[in-house]
């Protein structure tokens, strides 16, 4: 079954400072060896989250051991300071902001990449054989399909209809173009219970992170009839409500990080939307039974 319909989006994710990739083998410089590698993550930024419900998946805890950060960024320029002896020592002179994910090499002390898609493609083809298959053969259109339609149809579309210093008209064009998209996705699970396979892939990631972005970040910048609206597809929340009680997703579901990461970044106005909340995300996610993790930092 195709999903060929949802990518005629294209993605503007921005480019990476690092962008290793982890090989096969020795003549790649970084090759697969269990425990050479460490997760750097923030779980309250939608590609920390998504990577750690990845891990999770994978059940790479002692393969690729993580560290959790804490939610606000702790240094003027939007980094983490702690990130910041990595970036020192993996760039020289290296003058911007020291962000997470990061994906690092214990051998060198020095970052592999900070690319989020590329991390999470690694972690599952080179640690993951034997386990869940992310990325299943034949599938990588389908799910690039996916990405491509949560960044621009769901993401970049809810930030414009949001937008505190948008004209009407561009609001309500934005406001369109993300119900084309929650409606079209809520028609294709009708009756499915997972994205492309029947079984979780990346895209069931790539897509409930999404989700949890727009219900408590998204909906604070939409009036209560835009809101109840995107609320008005009952296959898509009931989707992401079966997710979030699955332990890999729900133990990584931290909504009080989620909103200091909000509060402490947005400069858009509060609208009504903010009262109208659409899954009780902590009732669901409480029957997960994996431990939140420890958060290293302020």
């Amino acid at each position: 079954m195709s999903v060929t319909p949802l990518a005629a989006h294209t993605s503007t994710r921005p480019a990476p400072a690092f962008r290793g990739r982890i090989g096969r083998d020795a003549r790649s410089g970084h090759y697969a060896v269990p425990r050479r590698y460490r997760l750097h993550l923030s779980t309250a930024c939608p590609d920390g989250l998504r990577i750690a419900v990845a891990h999770a998946l994978l059940g790479l805890d002692d393969i690729c051991p993580a560290t959790f950060l804490a939610p606000i960024p702790d240094s003027a320029d939007d980094g983490h300071a702690v990130l910041r002896p990595l970036y020192d020592a993996s760039a020289h002179r290296y003058s911007g902001p020291a962000l997470a994910p990061v994906l690092s090499d214990d051998w060198s002390g020095r970052i592999v990449s900070n690319h989020a898609p590329d991390i999470t493609r690694d972690l599952a083809r080179r640690f993951g054989h034997g386990r869940l298959e992310l990325y299943p053969c034949g599938a990588e259109s389908e799910i690039e399909a996916v990405e491509d339609m949560c960044a621009q149809g769901i993401e970049e579309a809810a930030q414009r209809a949001g937008g505190a210093g948008a004209e009407p008209a561009e609001r309500d064009e934005a406001l369109g173009t993300l119900l084309r998209s929650l409606g079209a996705l809520d028609r294709w699970l009708d009756g499915r219970t997972y994205m492309i396979r029947n079984q979780i892939t990346a895209a069931d990631v790539e897509l409930w992170v999404t989700l949890v972005q727009l219900d408590t970040v998204h909906r604070h910048h939409l009036d209560a009839t835009a809101v109840q609206r995107i609320a008005a597809h009952p296959a898509l929340w009931d989707y992401a409500r079966r997710l979030a009680a699955h332990p890999a997703f729900g133990a990584h579901l931290d909504l009080d990080a989620i909103a200091r990461r909000h509060h402490a970044r947005c400069q858009g106005l509060e609208a009504a939307g903010a009262a109208v909340q659409i899954l009780d995300w902590a009732a669901h996610a409480t029957a997960g039974t994996g431990a939140r993790p420890q958060v290293e930092g302020p």
